[in-house]
């Protein structure tokens, strides 16, 4: 008669034991592919539900014209969106792959680049010149900031989604009273009659208003493509998918892989994971900077809050989850987020004959932010 094991199942010892019996997570290898058939193994890499995503988005496509929507303008609208929202959706990938999880404390970053663009206006920069400082100066905030940002969720190893969503709040709460307090003076940005604290909506004509979207600007019949904002991601894409495969990237991906093995490596873990924030932070300020010059404002006060479950949304539909993401990852769940936020309102809207918009554009966009998070829960099992 074997000798029964008294097993602690609080001790690491079970917890390892048990996380041994759990199958880790693959794509499907050559053979396997070729044994299921192409469409199965089509399905299987691309996944059901982006399959699924991209039917309804291509059935809207084809309904434009049947409502009376114009399709070009539609298609503009799409690509302009995902020029806007592309780096922010990018800024999430350094902090996944060093195993930080989703950065939900995106509104720190976003509060980095607003700096930037308000003290480049009060500075009195203008034009393409106004844009650069404004990265210029966005850039100490965001290393400091981060530097600070990494430091805390080091501290708080296997909490980070939660205490980032408390972050942001914190920041963005801390800001709308700065906002007020803080001795800015160009009329461009303060209140009118006071003088004094800055309205919630800033106007950047005359300053970086499609100051990107306008170099080497294409237009196709009605289809406009701002190719300069294209470019700018790309560019910072490339060098996102060739940081990862440096040695510091590699070993980034091995500390969000595994820690203890990262460690036993030589691999410093706290500074790393410090690295990723920072970059995060930065790409974060940065994508800011890039949604301001494509939509013509600078929004204060609460905005920054209304753009981190969109961005995390977008790339959770992309395929990615809390420990892998990848720039395909970021550039489809992009395209299919913003496409069924600005497709499905207005051609809701014209099949109807309601002006539903509006109700219709929160109602799918909270759906899916609610099914890119049940997807987060997935990814974490």
């Amino acid at each position: 008669m074997s000798e029964k094991k008294d097993y602690n199942y609080n001790s690491p010892s079970k917890f390892n034991d048990e996380m041994k019996t759990i199958p880790p997570a693959r794509w499907p290898t050559e053979l396997e592919k070729a044994q299921m058939g192409t469409m199965t193994a089509m399905v299987s890499s691309f996944g059901l539900p982006r399959i699924i995503i991209s039917g309804f988005l291509l059935v809207l496509f084809i309904l434009t014209p049947f409502v009376g929507v114009d399709l070009p303008t539609q298609i503009t609208n799409i690509i302009n969106r995902f020029s806007w929202n592309a780096v922010l959706v990018l800024a999430m990938v350094p902090m996944i792959h060093a195993g930080c999880g989703l950065n939900f404390g995106l509104p720190l970053a976003i509060i980095c680049g607003l700096l930037g663009g308000t003290l480049s206006i009060q500075l009195g920069f203008t034009g393409p010149m106004s844009f650069l400082m404004a990265v210029l100066i966005a850039t100490p905030f965001a290393v400091i900031l981060g530097g600070g940002y990494g430091l805390l969720l080091n501290r708080i190893k296997g909490g980070e989604m939660m205490i980032a969503t408390y972050v942001g709040f914190s920041v963005m709460s801390f800001f709308c009273m700065m906002w007020l307090l803080l001795p800015y003076s160009s009329p461009t940005m303060v209140y009118g009659l006071s003088g004094n604290g800055l309205r919630p909506t800033i106007s950047l004509d005359g300053f970086y208003n499609q100051v990107l979207a306008k170099i080497l600007h294409i237009k196709i019949g009605n289809i406009e493509i701002p190719t300069g904002s294209l470019l700018v991601f790309a560019l910072l894409a490339f060098l996102m998918w060739a940081f990862l495969h440096t040695k510091t990237g590699t070993a980034m991906t091995a500390v969000g892989s595994n820690p203890a093995f990262a460690r036993a490596a030589g691999i410093n873990v706290d500074r790393t994971r410090m690295l990723s924030v920072i970059m995060s932070t930065w790409l974060g300020a940065m994508g800011i900077l890039m949604y301001q010059q494509g939509f013509g404002f600078i929004q204060l006060y609460n905005a920054p809050n209304n753009l981190t479950m969109p961005t995390v949304a977008a790339i959770l539909i992309g395929g990615a989850s809390v420990n892998k993401a990848s720039i395909p990852n970021v550039i489809i769940g992009t395209i299919l987020f913003q496409g069924i936020v600005t497709m499905t309102p207005t051609v809701m809207n014209s099949a109807i004959h309601m002006d539903m918009s509006e109700v219709i554009r929160i109602i799918v966009s909270q759906g899916m932010i609610l099914y890119a998070l049940t997807r987060k829960t997935e990814g974490a099992k």
